[in-house]
């Protein structure tokens, strides 16, 4: 019966995130990126300072479990593959909460990572205070910073959960105008996929 009242829980979290207005969720744009300091999966402690030499600071909130999130991951391991050259960096920040979904504890997030082949950071907001300090509802949910640390786009990463069905790669289109110091022509779309789960 637990079990599935968090599978419907889950569902139904994720179908809200659908109805969100564009503007109501997240740092405004504008806000200059919030410090923090998490524990990555190959036990380094990283904040902001750690990527002082990036052009762009990509924040995905994700985590293990959710299924919008597993269908994202492969499009994140090329994003940072692609974008990395370029002087950009994504980190994954995964703040659910693993007392009532322990397939987000630590262990797993070390497992999930191997297993896809994660070739970013992929920290662990354990207090939670990263991912309300962010304003991050779901999962996955994008906080794209420039050189400045500056919010420049904020929402989803493209607009279909099935690669084969997008058609704007929204995250992309921001990074391509901040690495060259421009404003995105989309700066803010409405994220969707599994809410975080928060500490009861």
């Amino acid at each position: 019966m637990a079990q599935r009242k968090r599978f419907l829980n889950s569902l139904n979290s994720a179908y809200a995130m659908t109805s969100l207005e564009v503007g109501t969720v997240g740092l405004p744009l504008g806000s200059q990126a919030i410090d923090f300091k998490l524990m990555g999966i190959d036990g380094k402690n990283y904040s902001l300072s750690s990527f002082d030499d990036k052009k762009a600071l990509v924040v995905v909130f994700s985590c293990n479990h959710c299924p919008y999130v597993r269908d994202y991951e492969d499009r994140m391991v090329l994003l940072q593959h692609d974008y990395a050259p370029k002087g950009a960096t994504l980190i994954a920040i995964n703040s659910n909460d693993e007392t009532n979904y322990p397939e987000d504890n630590f262990p797993n997030m070390v497992q999930r990572a191997k297993d896809k082949g994660f070739n970013f950071p992929y920290l662990r907001d354990e207090t939670q205070d990263t991912a309300k300090k962010y304003g991050g509802i779901c999962t996955p949910h994008v906080f794209a910073f420039d050189h400045k640390r500056v919010l420049q786009y904020k929402g989803r990463i493209d607009d279909n959960r099935n690669a084969a069905a997008v058609k704007t790669t929204d995250l992309k289109n921001a990074l391509d105008s901040m690495l060259v110091g421009k404003t995105p022509p989309v700066q803010e779309t409405r994220p969707f996929g599994c809410s975080i789960k928060w500490k009861q």
